[in-house]
């Protein structure tokens, strides 16, 4: 249902605007709810099942999380804070298995790329064995053709030589990973069937389903709705710019340094937030903001699949070999990061009038 515009509001209050969407959210939130209940049982279809309805309960999560983080002047104040917390630490709770699984599908897949990848070529004071005295000899004495055929050949063993030591060091390193976050991922499983089953995410599902027949609106809900809703749905958007503004320009990022992606992390949150409230407006996201989203997405995914690897490397009394491909794979998935900053900048659609728009 398309919920009232900007030129419509001034006849509807912010509670019709707001009532409804919650309440549709609401019952996505049992409906998914329902599903993953009835698809955890371990059956073919079972696992696929589950996890389908476990993205849909933390998307429905998320949406009524972010509104009522936006529109709380509307709603009853303590009712609303305290439901998005609970509603957050459940999504962030349901979302760590499927992190994991994906983290370690990425970096096995970056991994098996890696051999067959053009790597730089060695550099001649740590790759190239020094010439004997009898091999400088006969170099000279051949002229210039001799001297390239000879550079040439030892650039490409040595490149070959690299090529079979990264080979060695990416399944090791795979093994590593997969036990690492695999482990992991089991861990955030056993969290997740343990969250499910607790009292305090029996007390988050009763109070969304009261939210599915009745929203606790405050009395200035009674107000137009874009005098209420849309100056918070205005301070959002603005939110979303200045953080998109304040983003350290290409030219000074440091590709390998990772204390750079918090103010990335934070636009995804803040482009999130203000797609949800344009759903609560319009009645569907913003169709402009879909590219830049799934940017900043693969943003997140490079910069924690490198953390990864990192952290991996950082495993005591690991082969040599086994480094240096965790280091290979770390620079990989960084370049990934840039990558994703570089789309993100090329579809945003408000780069050049973020500093007018009102």
């Amino acid at each position: 249902m398309r919920r009232p515009d900007h030129q419509t509001q001034a006849d509807v209050t912010a509670g019709a605007v707001l009532a409804p969407y919650l309440r549709d959210r609401a019952a996505d939130f049992l409906r998914s709810l329902r599903l993953h209940r009835e698809n955890s049982a371990p059956t073919d279809a079972g696992p696929r099942a589950a996890e389908e309805a476990a993205w849909a309960l933390r998307r429905s999560a998320r949406r009524i999380g972010g509104t009522l983080h936006t529109f709380r002047s509307a709603l009853d104040p303590l009712w609303a804070e305290h439901l998005r917390t609970e509603l957050a630490w459940l999504s962030g709770t349901l979302a760590r298995e499927h992190a994991y699984a994906d983290r370690l599908t990425r970096l096995l897949d970056a991994l098996h790329g890696l051999p067959g990848a053009a790597l730089p070529a060695a550099r001649t004071e740590t790759g190239t064995p020094p010439a004997s005295p009898t091999s400088a000899t006969a170099t000279v004495a051949a002229g210039p053709a001799a001297t390239t055929a000879t550079t040439s050949t030892t650039a490409t063993a040595a490149a070959e030589k690299e090529r079979a030591v990264l080979g060695v060091g990416a399944a090791r390193a795979g093994a590593l990973l997969d036990r690492q976050l695999t482990l992991a991922r089991t861990r955030a499983h056993s969290a997740a069937l343990q969250a499910l089953g607790s009292s305090r995410f029996h007390a988050v599902a009763d109070a969304v389903a009261l939210l599915a027949s009745e929203v606790p609106l405050s009395a200035a809900a009674a107000r137009p709705a874009g005098d209420l809703l849309g100056d918070p749905a205005g301070r959002a958007e603005q939110r979303l710019l200045g953080a998109v503004a304040a983003l350290p320009p290409d030219e000074t990022a440091e590709p390998y340094n990772d204390a750079h992606d918090a103010p990335w992390h934070q636009t995804r949150l803040l482009l999130r937030l203000h797609r949800y409230a344009h759903e609560v407006l319009r009645g569907a996201p913003d169709p402009v903001l879909a590219g830049p989203g799934r940017a900043l997405d693969r943003h997140r995914d490079a910069a924690e699949a490198a953390a990864a690897a990192a952290a991996a490397a950082r495993t005591p009394r690991i082969a040599p070999t086994t480094a240096y491909a965790l280091g290979v794979l770390h620079a990989d998935q960084r370049h990934e990061v840039e990558a994703a900053r570089a789309l993100f900048r090329q579809c945003w659609p408000y780069a050049t009038a973020a500093a007018v728009r009102p």
